[in-house]
């Protein structure tokens, strides 16, 4: 007797039947994929992770003043945790939670949180960025710090940047804050090269969605059959990155299958690069209308702090 799919095999198949088909970005991050993506970080092309740094290292007394000490840190994405050290240390918080998709990846990242600070109450928390984000009952409601780098809100369109914005801040009191990275516009060649190394990494990232769809649906998908790709769109000001057919073929799936034409792609991501003026309104209209903001030199990327 067949098993019935569940909810979450439904919407990935709702996904590759549309026209084009599309793939949430939130199954890039199973552990080769985040390991990916720290790779990624790395890259001479791949500009974000350092100038946050940069903005952050740069910043630091200011940002130390507005935020204050002994607060509770909630890093969403938290990924290796790196950038909670670098922030943690600088405001002394009084606990640390983390919250990202991948289990496995957090749970190793946050062993090195503990060793980093080892008197600091850490938290781990598996959970989608997606749905509702359930917190450990004992944090305190006051003094909540969100903090969400890496530009990441970038993934999400305008309505759901908007709504997710907003779930942010209904896990804040009225003294509460969001400390949050936003790519910013710039040249399309920068852009381009950001997401498509000479290297190949972000390709293996991009390719690694498939591998995991494999084994979380039992789907048959081929990756030498696959091809990145990704480009600057400047009418929706965002990078798009696709999957492209090699060649005619077939995608099989407990209880159905899906033909692809030579060509025809797989949407996998967005990356929405912001003004810093639409992206405080957009924060206003979430419920964040108090910000400050830092950026670099070049203005190619910010760091704000968004206040109820």
């Amino acid at each position: 007797m067949t098993e019935a799919p569940t909810p979450e095999h439904l919407q990935i198949i709702e996904g590759l039947m549309q026209n084009p088909a599309t793939v949430s970005p939130k199954y890039f991050y199973d552990a080769k994929g985040s390991a990916l993506f720290e790779d990624i970080t790395r890259l001479a092309e791949y500009y974000p992770t350092r100038t946050e740094q940069a903005i952050m290292a740069s910043h630091a007394p200011a940002m130390a003043q507005a935020i204050g000490t002994g607060c509770t840190v909630i890093e969403l994405g938290a990924g290796n945790c790196q950038k909670a050290r670098a922030l943690c240390g600088l405001i002394q918080p009084m606990a640390y939670v983390a919250v990202d998709i991948s289990e496995a990846f957090l749970q190793q990242a946050v062993a090195g949180m503990r060793e980093a600070f080892p008197g600091l109450p850490i938290h781990a928390l598996a959970a989608d960025l997606t749905a509702n984000i359930v917190l450990p009952a004992s944090l305190p409601a006051q003094r909540r710090l969100v903090f969400y780098p890496g530009s990441s809100i970038g993934n999400f369109d305008p309505p759901q940047a908007r709504a997710l914005l907003a779930r942010m801040r209904g896990l804040l009191q009225g003294d509460g804050a969001l400390l949050i990275g936003v790519d910013l516009v710039k040249d399309a060649a920068i852009l381009n090269a950001a997401y498509d190394d000479a290297a190949g990494v972000t390709a293996a990232f991009n390719l690694n969605v498939l591998d995991h769809l494999k084994r979380r649906m039992g789907a048959d998908f081929d990756v030498r059959q696959w091809q990145h790709r990704a480009f600057f769109n400047p009418e929706l000001s965002r990078i798009e990155m696709h999957l492209e057919a090699a060649l005619d073929l077939v995608v099989h799936w407990p209880g159905g299958a899906r033909s692809f034409a030579r060509g025809e792609r797989i949407h996998t991501e967005n990356s929405y690069k912001y003004r810093v003026e639409d992206f405080v309104h957009l924060l206003h209209r979430a419920g964040l209308p108090h910000a400050q903001v830092w950026t670099d030199e070049q203005r190619w990327f910010a760091v704000v702090l968004a206040r109820p």
